[in-house]
């Protein structure tokens, strides 16, 4: 998956974080397509609340013949992995 990420300006509402998922048909049919946004959404839900920041907007991207077959716990990683890049503990 690919992961992007705004921070909100102080008059779009700068509390909670925002979500976002989209997956091209490069990915697959619909079917393929709708599998790999479940998968992200569940990813995001167990992992964001933790390790996302408050005021945040973040895009998760499905890829191509990747994210529907994944490992769930190795998506979550890469979740996380992605988070960390965006956001380094000083």
């Amino acid at each position: 998956m690919m992961v992007q990420a705004r921070r909100r300006c102080e008059g779009d509402g700068g509390v909670g974080i925002r979500v976002g998922f989209t997956c091209s048909k490069k990915v697959g049919n619909a079917v393929a397509r709708n599998r790999a946004k479940r998968r992200l959404r569940a990813a995001a839900h167990e992992i964001l609340p933790e390790s996302g920041l408050s005021g945040w907007d973040y895009v998760l991207i499905g890829r191509k013949d990747v994210t529907a077959e994944r490992p769930f716990e190795a998506l979550k990683g890469d979740l996380l992995h992605a988070l960390a890049k965006l956001h380094p503990v000083p």
